[in-house]
């Protein structure tokens, strides 16, 4: 695939940027998320409780543990333009929760972009469809459109002699 750049950035409208590495979401990962929000919810960090009462019959992801990660992820597959100076998540179009991540299962991230505005001079608004897999199953764990405000970095003047 050619190299995403603000001068191609039309040629991957509608073309998939990218999958993801494997990440696992461990029940520390959940845990930790969980400390940061106060969401102590037993469904995400009472393992023994899960065990007898979740239908998952085991402790599950925030969904916005999961959502979290997109923005992550999808920076590790390169999609930020060559001579980027910022890139600042902007807002969600939608967001659905498809399936539980439970813990200890490893997800993924697949993109494509879905549209690309120009929004001023050296500024880009990115939109972009967003799936996190989890491994062995075969519905996605969740489904995104996200918007990424690219500012391109400007070439400094010559000084004057």
């Amino acid at each position: 695939m050619a190299t995403l750049t603000f001068a191609t950035l039309d040629d991957f409208v509608g073309k998939e940027l990218g999958v993801s590495e494997w990440v696992t979401v461990d029940q520390a990962m959940i845990d930790k998320f969980a400390d940061c929000t106060g969401d102590h919810q037993w469904i995400h960090v009472d393992a023994e409780r899960a065990r007898r009462e979740s239908p998952f019959r085991t402790t599950i992801a925030h969904g916005y543990l999961t959502l979290s990660l997109v923005a992550a992820l999808a920076q590790d597959l390169g999609m930020v333009p060559e001579n980027t100076q910022a890139a600042f998540n902007y807002g969600l179009d939608k967001v659905r929760f498809v399936t539980a991540v439970k813990s200890g299962a490893r997800i993924r991230l697949r993109v494509t972009m879905t549209s690309i505005e120009n929004k001023g001079p050296g500024q880009y608004l990115m939109k972009a469809s967003n799936t996190v897999e989890i491994e062995g199953d075969e519905r996605p764990a969740l489904i995104a459109e996200t918007l990424v405000m690219l500012y391109e970095r400007r070439r400094k003047a010559a000084p004057d002699r």
